[in-house]
């Protein structure tokens, strides 16, 4: 178990910069390997770096650990705070404190004194002359005082972590970094992890590993703006759109950059449920003072999924506070959403005029050519030569979002070393036989023409006809354009299920919505909306 670590640890650490293998992989440690079960579990020294590594890095872990005993094995991630001390024994130690005039004074605790403990106001042992027991006396005091203080600033902790309200101020991390020393990978790991516990911040993802093209590259500029400018460029920034299409990890990257430029600025990031849960129990506790006094004082608040404030309104009011002051001191919001902000229902019209009081940006599906990039990029950083031939494969049969490519990717990536054998298109074929299965049975033009029809209050004969008026002919031009984006259906096929019409006709309807798509706002909404509704 201890040399397969060793292994794995020294394998990511070429693959990762050196903050992240500090901030994440040097603090684990394996504590139980089951060769019965294929179970190994590793310990992480506490709740947020337990759910990171499980999220971020969990496949590659167990992609290493099936490499290296020839089975699959399961990973488990389990809590253990003792890790973090072990990981914390061979730091430099701290300079010592003046001696006290106890030879051996007893120890701090938060609680009652143990057997044996010095009391300031116990009796003097007997032949204890005065100054020795006045020298105790004191001493006992101050473990007194110390002691006391321990239990306020734990409780101060506990309260502050229950409503997830991190304890350090950005300057106290900023002071912290101050102090750093070249050479003790322990500080660092220190300030590093009190830096990103108090943003919630993902270093991993920055502007640098972004897949950029036609369908986010608006989202990405206004991103970099605001990262520049906060408070100053488009506030509140609004980005909007389906699952897994780089909404999040945008609005890491704006936190990341802001704190690689400013240091000591405040930062949060937070998913809307974690949020909704903290307006809870700040109520419960009575302590919306504390809250308040927390989310206002940010320099950058950053907002995911705002859609789960529906009908949350007392969440609502006390966000829009938030909002309030945030945007007066200059602070910047940046929010993100599955759709539109005046079509997120549950949500008071206060809200809405504010977040439409800044800019608001879609992120689309990924094309054909992003998505190419998107798996070669992907592929080369897990250190897998991926040929073109099978990007293009896989691209074009999976158009949904960023997270159903990476999955497949980390499929077939599986698949080709459990068999040993090359990655081919027909190797593709094989590992993503069930995913593909269900991406042709989902979407047929015959849906996607009653869906339009829908949308746009026609007949679906209308369709096939040959009516050329312009609430039929646009209607069945977006019918085309998606027939093509959304389906493997040829021109000619697509022609021929729009009642036998050419398939220059469809390339003409293809190429007309997809350029206006780039100019008409409304039009690109719709065209999500249809494209959402079609994908289920």
């Amino acid at each position: 178990m201890n040399d397969f670590w060793q292994h794995c640890s020294a394998l990511l650490e070429r693959e990762l910069t050196p903050q992240q293998y500090v901030t994440w992989i040097k603090p684990l440690a394996p504590v139980a390997f089951d060769a019965a079960a294929n179970t190994l579990s590793i310990a992480a020294p506490n709740r947020f770096k337990l759910d990171w590594v499980k999220s971020q890095f969990s496949g590659r872990i167990s992609d290493l650990a099936r490499d290296f005993w020839n089975a699959p094995i399961e990973v488990q991630f389990v809590l253990d705070p003792k890790v973090g001390q072990r990981s914390a024994a061979g730091a430099a130690p701290l300079a010592p404190r003046a001696p006290l005039p106890a030879a051996n004074p007893a120890p701090v605790t938060a609680g009652p004194a143990p057997s044996g403990a010095a009391d300031a106001n116990a009796p003097a042992p007997a032949g204890m002359n005065a100054a020795t027991a006045a020298a105790v006396a004191a001493v006992a005091a101050a473990q007194a005082a110390q002691a006391a203080q321990a239990n306020a600033a734990a409780l101060n902790a506990d309260e502050a972590a229950d409503l997830d309200l991190p304890s350090l101020t950005a300057h106290e991390a900023a002071a912290g970094r101050r102090t750093w020393r070249p050479g003790a990978a322990s500080a660092n790991s220190e300030a590093a992890d009190s830096m990103y516990e108090r943003s919630k911040l993902n270093p991993v993802l920055t502007f640098d590993n972004f897949v950029t093209g036609k369908a986010n590259q608006l989202a990405r500029a206004a991103a970099i703006q605001v990262a520049d400018n906060p408070g100053i460029s488009y506030n509140p920034l609004f980005l909007y759109g389906g699952v897994g299409l780089g909404k999040t990890h945008l609005i890491h990257a704006i936190g990341n950059q802001l704190l690689l430029d400013k240091p000591g600025a405040r930062i949060r990031y937070i998913h809307a449920e974690q949020y909704v849960s903290d307006v809870v129990k700040a109520y419960q506790r009575k302590a919306f003072d504390d809250f308040k006094r927390y989310y206002h004082s940010l320099d950058l608040l950053l907002i995911d999924d705002i859609q789960f404030f529906s009908g949350k309104s007392r969440t609502q009011e006390e966000f829009f506070y938030a909002f309030e002051a945030l945007v007066a001191n200059k602070a910047q919001v940046i929010i993100t959403s599955d759709t539109y902000p005046k079509e997120i229902s549950g949500i008071d019209d206060r809200l809405i005029s504010r977040f439409d009081s800044g800019l608001t940006v879609a992120i689309e599906p990924p094309e054909l050519e992003m998505r190419v990039a998107i798996l070669m990029r992907k592929a080369q950083s897990e250190g897998v030569s991926l040929s073109e031939d099978v990007a293009f494969f896989v691209a074009k049969h999976l158009r949904s979002n960023v997270r159903e490519l990476e999955g497949a990717l980390r499929k077939i990536l599986a698949y080709s070393k459990f068999h040993g054998r090359e990655i081919t298109i027909e190797l593709t074929k094989e590992a993503l036989k069930d995913l593909l299965t269900v991406q042709n049975r989902q979407i047929s033009v015959e849906n996607i023409q009653k869906t339009v029809a829908d949308f746009y209050n026609i007949k679906v004969a209308d369709m096939y006809s040959k009516k050329r008026p312009a609430n039929i002919a646009r209607p069945r031009q977006i019918a085309m354009y998606l027939a093509k984006e959304l389906t493997q259906k040829s021109l000619p096929e697509i022609g021929e299920l729009f009642g036998g019409r050419d398939h220059t006709t469809v390339l003409h309807a293809v190429r007309k919505i997809a350029d206006e798509r780039g100019k008409d706002a409304q039009l690109n909404h719709e065209l999500h909306v249809l494209e959402q509704t079609l994908k289920g």
